[in-house]
């Protein structure tokens, strides 16, 4: 199966009215034209991909190697590069340009960013566990709770407190509500990952939802 996809920016969230007066919650993406950095081939790589860069950086920070590599495609250094793979080789070269025209409305997408950092939290925020009584001469509060049955070993996959948050979070089947080219914005229905001005990718979906029967079955 072929695939396409985009790198942009989570802008935040809005509504919008479809033709009926349903209202959709949508998540704003703004996804100037990325550009085509790398053509890879199962013939010279091993997998068909592209290799995509959004937004312009400056020189001073990039290094010698970072320079040489987007100077084949006539560009300036990218802040976010990444592979879009199981693509249609023909429809690329290297330093064409991918805008948001090439998803339309009612499309599903896959969409993969970093989720909000939390930092160092307990059991109960970050795993959604209940606190114990807090009178009656309790000693259980907002511990985690027993370590397990057996003394000086704790069971893999006890729930303990950590880091919440900062994970690359993929959310499936998103629907394109509408493309707007002149803008270079993408309207994902519902919510994406990460905090606002966050770096996304949209991608095709890789397992899209099966068509409902419409015979009742």
């Amino acid at each position: 199966m072929t695939r396409k996809g985009i790198l942009g920016k989570k802008v935040g969230m809005t509504q919008v009215f479809t033709e009926n007066g349903e209202l959709i919650p949508v998540t704003v993406v703004e996804a100037t034209p990325n550009v085509v950095l790398q053509v890879k081939s199962a013939e010279s790589d091993g997998y068909n991909a592209i290799q995509l860069g959004y937004q312009d950086k400056r020189e001073v920070l990039s290094n010698k190697p970072e320079q040489g590599h987007v100077a084949k495609a006539n560009t300036t250094p990218k802040r976010f590069i990444r592979e879009i793979r199981d693509v249609e080789l023909g429809d690329y070269k290297v330093a064409d340009e991918v805008k948001v025209d090439i998803f339309q409305a009612g499309d599903i997408v896959d969409v993969t960013g970093t989720t909000k950092g939390h930092g160092y939290q307990g059991n109960i925020k970050k795993d959604g566990q209940r606190r114990g009584p807090m009178t009656h001469g309790s000693r259980y509060h907002r511990v985690p709770g027993s370590m397990g049955a057996i003394i000086n070993r704790v069971f893999p996959g006890k729930k303990l407190p950590g880091r919440m948050g900062n994970k690359r979070v993929t959310i499936e089947n998103l629907q394109i509500v509408r493309a707007d080219v002149e803008n270079n914005v993408l309207l994902i229905k519902g919510n994406v990952p990460g905090a606002n001005k966050s770096l996304v990718e949209v991608k095709s979906a890789i397992r899209p939802p099966r068509p409902k029967h419409t015979d009742g079955k």
